[in-house]
């Protein structure tokens, strides 16, 4: 199953290399992911949203493979959006921010108010982490706590695949979909059919048609398209 093998360099490239299309979130007030995987062998765009807010008051928290699920009242939401719309106000915000020292990657999406779509580098937490009222938001949001917060189970899974191999041995590929078709496009697989899978950013060795993959399930939320 390779849960404590390595992944090559090369293949960490590839799969780093499809981040940016990870998770497509309707109806999405923000959205946070990360981008860096805590572990070598793990796959970053496969873990679930660290946060995500729907404008519905619906919101999301995630770790390395799973989810929890509440709802916000509208106070609670509205002041979110406010401190979002502070951000955005915020010198030197835009396409790409650097909050200074650190290696940590992150993609903060904000939907209500005009579409952004932000690459931020640096560690939030770092004392001279700068716009400080950004670090100060993403800090919040990846520590996010609600009583409402409770384990939600995905209905489907996103596959993400890649010719590689890991350290161990490989298992057989059970679904209906042949992996190769999530190559290039992710597919997507039942919970149902998922059952007995690692999930999230935890991969495994797949073996199929006399060739071997590397391949992640993401947790999926409602209307999410891999």
């Amino acid at each position: 199953m390779g849960r404590g093998a390595v992944a090559t360099v090369p293949l960490l490239l590839a799969l780093g290399a499809v981040a940016a299309r990870a998770g497509d979130f309707p109806k999405a007030v923000v959205v946070l992911e990360g981008l860096t995987a805590p572990l070598p062998d793990q796959v970053a765009e496969a873990a679930p949203a660290r946060f995500v807010l729907l404008e519905d008051g619906q919101v999301f928290v995630g770790g390395t493979s799973r989810l929890v699920a509440g709802r916000l009242t509208k106070a609670e939401a509205k002041e979110i959006e406010a401190r979002v719309a502070a951000v955005r106000q915020a010198p030197g915000f835009g396409a790409s921010v650097s909050l200074g020292a650190g290696n940590q990657r992150h993609r903060l999406r904000l939907g209500k108010g005009g579409s952004q779509d932000i690459t931020i580098t640096g560690d939030p937490t770092a004392a001279e982490a700068t716009p400080p009222i950004l670090a100060r938001l993403l800090q919040d949001l990846l520590r996010f706590d609600h009583p409402s917060l409770r384990p939600y189970r995905p209905a489907s899974y996103g596959v993400i695949a890649r010719e590689g191999k890991l350290a161990g041995g490989c298992r057989r590929w059970t679904f209906s979909e042949p992996v190769a078709d999530s190559l290039l496009t992710p597919g997507t697989v039942p919970a149902a059919a998922a059952e007995g899978w690692p999930t999230g950013a935890v991969p495994a060795s797949v073996c199929a048609d006399d060739k071997t993959y590397v391949v992640a399930l993401r947790p999926l939320l409602p209307g999410e398209r891999p």
